[in-house]
């Protein structure tokens, strides 16, 4: 069995450049409770974004023999020093076919699996078959390659929303993938949920697939439609994926100012209503601004979907983990606008429209 790899690895040196390239390496056999996976498909996340780019200078991108390069602004490097001279894999999650494994698993090899835990943008994959989802027979590659990331994610909002005590949620921005599964999650299960979104082409997406609240960024009307639908769901709880700006900001005043509707006399520290706000991206990469309207009964922090899973009981995780296999085709569909190989990932022009972090346009490696 051949078991030499290519993977997409990123470096930054301690000069401040950083490094994409394509190394060869190659790969032990699979030992007991191992998969040894040819990667089929792989999806680009915000997340991957991150690990590939950091903090780099984009429009100092430029190709160096089989590599692409960027400079790491200078107020950026600190936070970079706990990865310089790494040479980091890339890719949290993919798919793929297994061409060997453990004895105990022998079995599997010719079966297909959803995968989760890094360096996913590679030719070959060694992992422990507890990250993985087997998929049916005859199921696609591209149909388990985002089988964790968005899925978990959409599920770890409404988990995390039960677990704290609120009954609705705020999502924005709303349009994206992880977006419109977390539409069809609510609906299904009965949540209040408010959709944000950019655009009136977004909001007829979303009303599409059957969303009651959806409020659009760009309208003049937006602050009066945030606080009628917020009213009418009782939301006091929101994730936020663009992290720079005012949105957390903005939905906590909208939520603090449908609490006072019920306020009997007036109180200087504002509602007793707890307001939570979490940023769990980061499409706008600047600080995040709270104006300061919502009273004293109010939290924000971040969201990280790794951390969730760490800190949330086994079985709970587990029944997350069914839940998306038995839905992988219809609420968990990913819908992807172009396929590329890992050559083509460091292509300039390509990198160019996959860090665009556009709704509605998600990118597939095919190795």
């Amino acid at each position: 069995m051949d078991r030499d790899s290519l993977e997409l690895r990123s470096t930054i040196t301690a000069d401040g450049l950083l490094r994409l390239h394509l190394e060869p390496t190659r790969l032990p056999e699979p030992g007991p409770g191992q998969l040894l996976v040819r990667v089929e498909a792989a999806p680009v996340n915000p997340s991957d974004l991150g690990l590939m780019f950091g903090p780099a200078d984009m429009d100092s991108l430029t190709v160096e023999g089989q590599a692409l390069t960027a400079r790491i602004p200078d107020r950026a490097m600190p936070a970079m020093r706990a990865r310089i001279g790494q040479s980091l894999p890339v890719g949290n999650e993919g798919a793929g076919t297994v061409v060997a494994a453990g004895a105990d698993l022998a079995h599997l090899v010719g079966r297909r699996v959803a995968m989760f835990g890094g360096a996913m943008y590679a030719r070959l994959r060694l992992i422990a078959m507890h990250d993985c989802i087997l998929l049916p027979e005859g199921a696609e590659a591209a149909d388990g390659a985002a089988l964790f990331v968005n899925p978990l994610t959409a599920l770890g909002f409404v988990q995390t929303m039960r677990d704290e005590g609120h009954s609705a949620i705020v999502h924005a921005p709303a349009a994206s993938n992880l977006g419109q599964m977390l539409v069809r999650i609510c609906q299904d299960e009965g949540i209040g949920l408010v959709n944000i979104v950019r655009s009136p082409d977004q909001v007829a997406l979303l009303r599409g697939l059957g969303a009651t609240h959806v409020v659009d960024s760009s309208a003049d009307s937006f602050a009066d439609d945030l606080r009628e639908a917020i009213a009418d769901t009782g939301a006091t709880l929101s994730f936020d994926a663009i992290g720079g700006g005012e949105m957390t900001s903005t939905v906590l005043n909208a939520m603090e100012a449908v609490a006072a509707r019920s306020m009997t006399g007036y109180d200087r520290y504002g509602s007793a209503v707890l307001k939570q706000g979490y940023v769990y991206g980061g499409l706008d990469t600047g600080p995040t601004v709270l104006r300061r309207g919502f009273g004293f009964s109010w939290a924000v922090g971040g969201w990280l979907l790794f951390h969730f899973l760490q800190r949330t009981d086994p079985a709970t995780v587990q029944a997350m983990r069914e839940c998306v296999a038995r839905q992988m085709t219809t609420t968990f569909a990913s819908h992807y606008t172009a396929r590329i190989t890992l050559a083509q990932a460091l292509d300039p022009a390509v990198v160019a429209a996959y860090t665009r972090k556009s709704t509605g346009e998600k990118y597939l490696i095919t190795p």
